[in-house]
């Protein structure tokens, strides 16, 4: 069950939201085979000076467009796996809203599958663990 945050400048419009949600969900179900309705994204929205950055960040200008994305996801992913998912969320971001790649900083916040609840999870009890997705790392 990923807790998908987003922090993004105020003024988006709810279709722009909806694009950046759809293309989350695509590559988190392409890389971590997430069920089709375990989709939990919470949107924020930043007001002028919210967001304190440098305006060239590792020598790459940075603009106050920019999208703060924060995954929460169980702690049994691989690192393979989370460069999967961040190539996937920046194509998928890139195609269904026109995000820049530069414009896309990408965070996982690990947290022990034992920390999450949800009733309607289909879990088992040997392991804990929700076998509708996709295999915790050996």
């Amino acid at each position: 069950m990923p807790l998908i945050t987003i922090e993004l400048m105020t003024g988006t419009t709810v279709e722009h939201r909806k694009a950046i949600s759809d293309g989350l969900h695509e590559a988190m179900q392409e890389i971590l085979d997430i069920p089709d309705d375990d989709r939990f994204h919470v949107f924020h929205e930043l007001s002028e000076g919210d967001l304190v950055h440098e305006p060239v960040v590792f020598g790459i200008p940075r603009t106050t467009s920019r999208m703060l994305l924060i995954t929460l996801s169980f702690n049994e992913r691989s690192p393979e796996q989370k460069n999967a998912l961040f190539a996937a969320v920046v194509r998928r971001l890139e195609e269904h809203a026109g995000v820049r790649r530069d414009e896309l900083p990408l965070r996982v916040v690990e947290t022990a599958r034992e920390n999450w609840w949800g009733d309607g999870r289909v879990v088992n009890p040997q392991t804990g663990y929700d076998e509708r997705m996709t295999p915790a790392v050996p």
